[in-house]
């Protein structure tokens, strides 16, 4: 039994896909953090835009 637990806690052969997946994880993360931030950003430039091109006279982002 002891062998067993030695040769399963030195076994390595499920890292890779293990920090595969960590990585992807991350990425995941960063991507719906980004998205989220520039969409608000996007948002507030289309409706600025839009605001410009139906009165350009009265808006101060023209």
């Amino acid at each position: 039994m002891t062998n067993f637990l030695k040769n399963f806690a030195a076994d390595e052969s499920g890292a890779s896909a293990a920090e595969y997946a960590l990585i992807l994880v991350i990425i995941g993360v960063a991507i719906v953090v980004g998205a989220t931030t520039l969409g608000g950003a996007i948002g507030q430039a289309m409706s600025d835009t839009a605001d410009c091109i139906a009165d350009p006279q009265t808006s101060s982002f023209c």
